[in-house]
């Protein structure tokens, strides 16, 4: 617990960004979590992933940003990653965060940006709006039953975070509106009256949201790679007659490869999370958060640099 506090905490230091990202290491320790750099860089492992029978969500690393100059490169990115899926005909689709489209600049200037993204990408392809952290929660269920309600967008979807105390309310609204929802536990430091504080209580809530979406929701997401958490999931499914082409398990790029692809072989679904970019540093801090074996791996590779 100390740990992960901590690392969330740097998660956040730019001085902590510009150290890690000198060091010697960073490269060739990243490149485990992160496909490339640039849109071209992702086409050989999506074709890998695909190859194994894993779909994918890619996402372009970037949060927070200040600057319509810097959302016009998110645009335009983004536009170059559907026509790649396209013309490379790839099966993956992609994930979003607002503040990445200019959600801290203003909240219509975001909306029409989402709203043009949906355009590009069509019925065919699919945009995830990822979840931030609480002090975004609301603002971004707003933004998205804008799109959904007065956009009259479809191929949207959105994700809860498990250990919100207000994520069961909001689940079952999703479901009532039909809405395709990926759920996960959670990767941000927030104060206990809107988190639960404790492992224990966010697994019970997961099990809780998972067995609602998996019951009723609209092709569920299942974001996790806890072991007990995916069994949970495929007893439910089971007991239950839920086929496992009604949901998909998801988990992240360089981690529990063997669990993924052992998931495909007992004939789960699997998508994995992609992402790709230059600004990598706060997503990377919390995946080392979230699972201490990805803390060990990186420890590994400073001692050999």
């Amino acid at each position: 617990m100390i740990a992960r506090t901590m690392l969330l905490r740097m998660a956040d230091s730019k001085k902590m960004e510009a150290f890690v990202k000198g060091s010697r290491f960073s490269a060739g320790t990243t490149a485990r979590f992160i496909a490339g750099e640039d849109a071209a860089a992702i086409v050989a492992p999506v074709r890998e992933l695909n190859a194994a029978g894993i779909t994918v969500s890619l996402d372009f690393l970037g949060e927070s940003v200040r600057t319509r100059e810097e959302v016009e490169v998110t645009m335009r990115t983004y536009k170059s990653v559907f026509e790649t899926i396209s013309a490379q005909n790839l099966k993956a689709n992609v994930s979003i965060k607002l503040t990445a489209l200019g959600l801290d600049i203003d909240s219509d200037f975001c909306y029409h940006n989402m709203c043009e993204l949906l355009d590009v990408a069509g019925p065919v392809q699919f945009i995830r709006i990822d979840m931030e952290s609480t002090a975004y929660t609301q603002i971004t269920l707003d933004l998205f039953y804008r799109l959904w309600n007065e956009g009259n967008y479809r191929n949207v979807g959105v994700v809860i975070q498990a250990y919100l105390r207000r994520s069961a309310a909001d689940v079952e609204d999703l479901i009532k509106n039909n809405v395709r929802v990926r759920l996960c536990k959670g990767a941000y430091k927030e104060p206990a009256e809107l988190a639960f504080p404790d492992k224990a209580d966010v697994d019970a809530n997961y099990v809780a949201l998972m067995k609602r979406l998996l019951s009723d929701g609209n092709y569920p997401g299942i974001a996790t790679h806890d072991p007990a958490m995916i069994a949970a999931t495929t007893a439910w499914a089971k007991d239950q007659n839920i086929p496992s082409d009604r949901y998909e398990f998801q988990m992240l790029y360089g981690i529990r490869r063997d669990l993924q692809n052992q998931l495909v072989k007992d004939g789960y679904r699997m998508r994995v999370y992609t992402p790709f970019g230059t600004h990598w540093y706060p997503y990377f801090m919390r995946r080392l958060a979230e699972r201490p074996a990805n803390l060990w791996f990186v420890l590994k590779n400073m001692l050999r640099s």
